[in-house]
């Protein structure tokens, strides 16, 4: 039944896209990202001869990945399917689920099909390739059903912190199959943002063969806070507030911005748009429908000056302490119009993501120091996940009743705690499926069961190179950045070995150069000690003197300070 808020479910309507098919009915699920680690979401599925893949995402790059800007997943086992592959379906518009579309784009024409969100999100990314206008983009609604090849593919609504997100219900030639997407169960919601559980529930009557369920947050007791309360914790900061309310937060999150601005305006104050993606996501939003307010509530920053503090909302990217982004430069003082004072609120509407801990309580440390009031989510519940506690994965569990089980969106530990939360509750090990990346799983007969494995990888993206970068290349910047490197300048006879010039060191991040400047002195004779031992007058092998020159300045370097920078010689015969 809809909880509170909730609207009856809509009967899906049924839109139909041809395919070519072949004869086998069995189902083949491979996971080919997302399983075993935050980010990289992307799954294939085939049958008959067709193949679909939903989600194409990215991962943000620890750091391990030194240089590295961003990565995704390995499209080789499309590449060798390539004549099977029909189409992309997505369930949302996050990063991890259509980060890796521009890429994949660009090798493979194939349609995507996403709601009006999503899409909008993706035209942007595709519009920075300069491929927007070959794409073959399919606006779905949440509800409709579609047909390719053997599949028939419904798009149900959730919640989860961007709009227009959907659940997948993909009918096969031997059973149903749904995945769920990132979703939670919100039974308090705002502007008509839920999960509509009455689909789910229905389908689950109706007999659902396997199961995906989102993991992300399974170590998670109980539910979900609700936006609600997250709107009455805001309201308690604008009621109190008497200078310039920041908002920081995910440029995606439109329900949570919709929130600030019905807050704005229930206390008077004027909103300004700082951050170009907030500023291009508040547009689409707007444009679709899924944002609504005045147009005299927006200013601009030229029109800053004519508002007084307490009448003024800034609403902002930087929550999780990026560099560049707005509000990291407003803390290091160097944003061009935004300057942080005493008085001011600054509201991080945003969890704090692993990995960037120490960023964020940088920007926050930074902000008290200029005399700003910080509220953030370990002193206050100024945000809620967009993902599913342990109660409402169980609830979602009830009400599927699916024959198979296999959880997914998740770190190793987070399929392994979801597997384990599926078999207390009465699913039996065989049908509780712990799948992985490269996993093959055959659908077949009413029976789910791996079936052998594929090899999956990821790929790096480092500027305009993609895939060009290795583990010898990461290898050499790890070395650098930890290490430091030493480079050997000289200018040799290239017959007799006589020195011409030099040896001249460079050294950077190795050693401070005023205070052990004697280190690299004794380098210099040990290295003439190398071309002393060349025999003459044999023609100089250049390769041969670098490497040893590079071996036996490694062991000086280690006797003497322990240290093992880069050794670069660089050697010009003459």
């Amino acid at each position: 039944m809809p909880t509170a808020g909730q609207k009856a479910a809509i009967p899906p309507s049924t839109v139909t896209y041809t395919a070519v098919s072949g004869n086998s009915n069995m189902v083949k699920i491979i996971p080919l990202g997302g399983l075993g680690e935050i980010g990289l979401n992307m799954m294939a599925v085939e049958c008959s001869g067709d193949l679909v893949v939903i989600d194409a995402g990215l991962m943000f790059p620890g750091e391990y990945l030194p240089g590295v800007d961003i990565v995704i997943p390995s499209f080789q086992y499309l590449r060798e399917n390539a004549k099977s592959f029909k189409a992309v379906l997505l369930t949302h518009g996050h990063e991890d689920h259509i980060g890796a579309m521009p890429f994949l784009l660009k090798e493979f024409q194939v349609p995507v099909f996403a709601t009006a969100f999503t899409l909008a999100l993706l035209r942007e990314k595709l519009q920075e390739h300069n491929i927007a206008e070959h794409c073959d983009l399919r606006t779905v609604k949440q509800g409709d059903r579609i047909t390719i090849g053997p599949f028939t593919v419904e798009f149900i609504k959730v919640v989860h912190s961007i709009v227009d997100g959907v659940g997948l219900a993909v009918d096969t030639p031997d059973g149903l199959m749904i995945h769920t997407g990132d979703f939670k169960i919100d039974t308090t919601p705002v502007d008509a943002q839920y999960t509509d559980l009455n689909r789910f529930a229905a389908l689950g009557d109706k007999g659902v063969t396997l199961m995906f369920s989102d993991s992300t947050n399974i170590e998670h007791e109980g539910f979900t806070i609700s936006e609600r309360q997250v709107t009455a914790v805001m309201r308690n900061i604008f009621r109190t507030s008497r200078g310039r309310i920041i908002v920081a937060g995910f440029a995606s999150h439109i329900s949570r911005i919709q929130q600030v601005l019905k807050l704005s305006m229930e206390f008077g104050r004027n909103v300004l748009f700082n951050g170009k993606s907030l500023v291009t996501n508040v547009q689409i939003a707007k444009d679709l429908g899924f944002l609504t307010f005045p147009e005299e509530l927006a200013i601009t920053e030229r029109r800053l000056q004519e508002f007084q503090d307490e009448n003024l909302t800034v609403i902002t990217t930087g929550s999780q302490g990026e560099p560049m982004s707005a509000l990291s430069r407003m803390a290091r003082e160097s944003h061009k119009t935004l300057k942080v004072k005493p008085g001011d609120t600054i509201i991080l509407s945003s969890k704090f993501i692993p990995g960037n801990e120490k960023a964020i309580t940088a920007v926050i440390n930074r902000l008290y120091r200029l005399g700003a009031d910080v509220f953030y989510e370990k002193v206050s519940e100024i945000h809620t996940s967009g993902h599913a506690n342990r109660e409402e994965l169980k609830i979602m569990l009830n009400l599927v009743k699916p024959t198979y089980f296999a959880p997914i969106h998740g770190e190793y530990r987070h399929l392994v705690k979801h597997t384990e939360l599926a078999m207390t509750m009465g699913f039996p090990k065989e049908r509780a499926i712990l799948v992985e990346n490269g996993d093959i799983l055959t659908l077949e007969n009413g029976f789910v069961s791996k079936q052998g494995r594929i090899q999956t990888g990821r790929v790096l993206v480092d500027g305009k190179g993609t895939g060009d970068i290795g583990e010898i290349v990461l290898r050499d910047r790890r070395k650098l950045s930890g290490e430091g490197m030493v480079i050997v300048f000289l200018a040799v006879d290239a017959e007799t070995g006589d020195v011409l010039y030099g040896p001249e060191l460079i050294s950077k991040g190795f050693i401070f150069p005023t205070t052990e400047s004697f280190i690299l002195e004794e380098a210099k004779c040990i290295i003439l000690e190398v071309l002393d031992e060349l025999e003459h007058p044999a023609p100089l092998e250049v390769q041969d003197v670098s490497l040893q020159i590079q071996r036996n300045l490694k062991h000086f370097f280690h006797q003497i300070i322990n240290r093992f920078p880069m050794i670069l010689p660089v050697i010009i015969p003459i």
